[in-house]
């Protein structure tokens, strides 16, 4: 008869190989259509060629794994020893693709790795931060992203105006049929096969795209079955304060997230201790895992709460588990075809999928701003001076390109000077000569939940 040690922590317990092969690769699958969506974004809006598409997918998923080992293990106090997975978060590639679009690619790859140096400076004193970024900043923050990605990832549905093509009924109508599915999917699935209803919207799509003749999958066989990730795959980093600001300034929102989920998920799988004191650990792991990532061409890699889902339903709370699951993205990242089938998705199924993935960020922002008193006068001005000075270079693009090329970085970007516009207004209402103390202790408090 077996006996339970008591005095061991859960999330220590060490299972058979074959279940922690198969409970890990439960765990990859509900996971892997995020590092696959991110890349073929990012792929299809920079209009990378296939081998670059491959080299970064390959990196994205050699990250990921990286990450949740260093997670699971948490070796010199780099990741919180918890059962978490990695992943490219959807706010973060936003941003990335913002950067990217307005400056160029190497400015944006240098924007993660100076974000994620950035996380080592800021982490001692991140807590006084996060005063300066309540609900009402960062719901503004994500409807403004949700907003730039959808007007970007249109255009990858038409194609460019006066253009062989431009607005094609069939093309429109497979963007179309992918948002359906993508609905469809999400209704009725259920469990794992519900938290696909993304993945599962595009194969779909691109079948649909193939029995149209739309498809050209005869490349993805060919060449080479192992893929090698390549460092620095656009070249030397461009290191640009400016366009990084609005990166730099997710970091801070990110530390909370990691707050809420280190605290949560502690609690889930019984760990013992203090919760709150393995924060700083989750988040240098994150640092850690982005640095890398960033030198490999990533956009930041962070924790992630999707798969606590998995530990709740199986009731199996081994670090251990996570950690094979971060060996199964190692292998997944030296599969070559993997890589070549993403670069072979059509664009309009590219750009539906895009859609409704960058559309539920805006929910995610209005959610937060349904939270906050609107009718309040300084909530309102904070709101609408955002909303003001952050869509008007969406919506009317070129607006200040007659202004000095320094100033354009951040006034000509819609996420940076409306974010920026968002922490201003609020402290000058809610900070500046007022009494801030329990607005300081409700946006740690709602930090802490993972807000």
């Amino acid at each position: 008869m077996t006996t339970i040690d008591e005095t061991r922590d859960p999330t220590d317990e060490v299972l058979p190989l074959r279940s922690l092969i198969l409970f890990g690769l439960q765990h990859v699958l509900v996971m892997a259509a995020s590092p696959i969506t991110a890349v073929f974004l990012v792929a299809k809006a920079l209009n990378f060629d296939d081998a670059v598409t491959v080299s970064l997918i390959s990196a994205t998923f050699l990250i990921c794994g990286f990450g949740t080992i260093l997670q699971s293990f948490g070796p010199a106090g780099f990741g919180a020893r918890l059962p978490f997975i990695m992943v490219p978060g959807g706010a973060p590639i936003a941003i990335f693709l913002a950067i990217a679009m307005q400056t160029d690619v190497q400015t944006a790859v240098g924007a993660v790795i100076m974000t994620a140096i950035f996380y080592f400076i800021a982490l001692p004193m991140f807590r006084r931060l996060l005063a300066y970024f309540p609900p009402i900043v960062v719901g503004t923050m994500l409807l403004l992203v949700s907003i730039n990605l959808v007007r970007i990832y249109g255009g990858t549905i038409t194609g460019k105006p006066g253009s062989d093509g431009f607005a094609d009924p069939v093309k429109i109508g497979l963007a179309l049929a992918t948002i359906v599915l993508t609905v469809l999917f999400a209704r009725f699935f259920k469990g794992t096969l519900q938290r696909l209803a993304v993945m599962l919207g595009l194969v779909g799509g691109t079948l649909l795209a193939m029995a149209l003749g739309q498809v050209n999958l005869s490349g993805v066989l060919t060449g080479p079955a192992i893929a090698i990730p390549q460092l620095f795959p656009f070249g030397m980093p461009t290191f640009n304060l400016l366009a990084a600001l609005p990166l730099i300034v997710f970091s801070i929102i990110s530390m909370a997230e990691a707050t809420g989920q280190t605290v949560a998920t502690a609690e889930i799988v019984g760990r013992r201790g203090d919760a709150h004191a393995i924060v700083p650990k989750t988040i240098r792991g994150d640092a850690l895992t982005s640095l890398v990532g960033g030198l490999f061409g990533t956009s930041l890699i962070i924790t992630s709460g999707e798969n606590i889902g998995i530990v709740r339903a199986t009731n199996v709370k081994s670090r251990y588990v996570t950690a094979a699951a971060g060996v199964i993205l190692v292998v997944i990242a030296l599969i070559a075809p993997i890589g070549r089938l993403a670069s072979a998705l059509p664009g309009p199924v590219v750009g539906g999928t895009a859609v409704i993935v960058f559309a539920i960020i805006g929910v995610i922002g209005i959610d937060l701003l349904r939270r906050v008193d609107l009718r309040e006068h300084g909530n309102m001005f904070t709101l609408a001076t955002a909303l003001s000075l952050g869509l008007l270079p969406i919506l009317v693009p070129g607006v200040y390109s007659q202004f000095p090329q320094w100033s354009q970085m951040i006034l000509g970007n819609g996420l940076a000077i409306g974010t920026i516009t968002a922490v201003i207004i609020n402290a000058l209402f809610h900070h500046i000569g007022a009494e801030t103390l329990s607005a300081t202790e409700q946006a740690v408090a709602e930090a802490e939940t993972g807000v």
